[in-house]
């Protein structure tokens, strides 16, 4: 482990622990570590999240160099990774998918002088911070699409785990979807997976077979975009611009960048300034993004969906404001409240009108 990383017995004094490399001390470059749930290769989630390593590399031009393992399965094989990356002398290490969060926290009290990044999860310390999009803002404009430019009134969605990021967001497509179109349905099919395009493609014929004529997804391959292509109906792009997979099916994509809060973190570990926090990212933060928007849309859509966009994005509107009831009938948020960040992160119900349970 090359220092100064931090003096400890410094931090120890300071009520909130700082961390970092002072750059003006360190001879050799800081070493950035990324763990990855997927393939490089899924053209979504981490497709997109090793193109932020990239970005990261040019922004620092030879200060900061990158490693990073893909295809890790959550639990004791991501341990042991986050682990020999501490050991190996990385200084600030990423793991990107909510099923990293118990090893990473695991192995962050083992090593106190090395920054953890964790994305999507709730748990922080000292030496770890979480990171999470606003996803949920990004699956609203594509509820409003979604709703104006189904002919079944019914929306299928891939879903892959039933955390409170995936929960949220179906219902933010569903109430997007309902209040252009009182009549749209959403079906979901848990797939159990973030990539699997076998799984993917099996999911994403099912819904269509049950009359689904758009599909929205939480998983990471092209695969559900494809098999709409094949079958005439339309689909939205996940975390990365899927258009060249389905170019009549491809409605538009959301897209992630991660490179403005990668090179933030990296900068502010670089300077001694780190410190734990959970941070959310959106369209205000130019982390999401509307992706190569179809030419073949109609124009009243186009124009519905850049109007949520720029409202959500200055502020003007927040999707999760109430009043709200889950599909229960009970009222979960009053009268003009708009869900805290605490708030989002612990949804565990369904939005009234979506006919479905939550898997356990």
């Amino acid at each position: 482990m090359k220092t100064p990383l931090v003096k400890l017995k410094h931090l120890l004094a300071t009520s909130v622990l700082t961390l970092g490399i002072n750059a003006a001390q360190a001879d050799d470059p800081l070493k950035a570590g990324f763990v990855y749930v997927g393939p490089v290769s899924d053209y979504g989630w981490s497709y997109e999240h090793d193109r932020a390593r990239l970005e990261v590399e040019k922004h620092f031009n030879g200060s900061v160099t990158t490693s990073y393992v893909e295809k890790v399965p959550e639990g004791a094989d991501a341990e042991r990774v986050i682990r020999q990356m501490a050991q190996n002398g990385t200084d600030v290490i990423f793991t990107t998918s909510f099923g990293f969060m118990n090893p990473t926290a695991k192995v962050a009290k083992r090593f106190p002088n090395v920054v953890f990044e964790h994305a999507t999860g709730y748990k922080r310390d000292k030496n770890l911070s979480t990171y999470v999009l606003r996803t949920y803002e990004g699956r609203w404009v594509s509820g409003i699409a979604a709703g104006m430019m189904t002919k079944t009134n019914t929306i299928g969605y891939i879903a892959s785990f039933p955390i409170p990021e995936v929960i949220r967001d179906i219902n933010s497509v569903y109430m997007a979807a309902k209040s252009v179109n009182p009549d749209v349905k959403i079906k979901i099919m848990w797939v159990s997976t973030w990539y699997d395009p076998v799984k993917e493609s099996e999911a994403a014929n099912v819904l269509m077979d049950q009359g689904a004529d758009i599909l929205i997804q939480h998983t990471d391959s092209p695969a559900p975009l494809m098999a709409a292509e094949k079958r005439g109906l339309k689909g939205i792009g996940q975390a990365s611009d899927m258009s060249n997979f389905a170019p009549n099916a491809h409605i538009f994509s959301i897209r992630d960048d991660w490179a403005p809060h990668y090179i933030s973190v990296i900068e502010n570990v670089k300077n001694g300034s780190w410190k734990s926090q959970d941070y959310w990212g959106g369209f205000s933060a130019g982390m999401l993004s509307i992706a190569s928007m179809n030419d073949n849309l109609p124009e009243d859509v186009k124009k519905a969906v850049w109007k949520s966009y720029e409202e959500i994005k200055s502020g003007k509107f927040k999707p999760f404001t109430g009043p709200i009831k889950n599909n229960k009938g009970e009222l979960v948020v009053a009268d003009g409240h708009s869900l805290t960040d605490e708030e989002l992160a612990t949804v565990n119900w369904y939005v009234e009108g979506i006919d479905d349970t939550i898997p356990q």
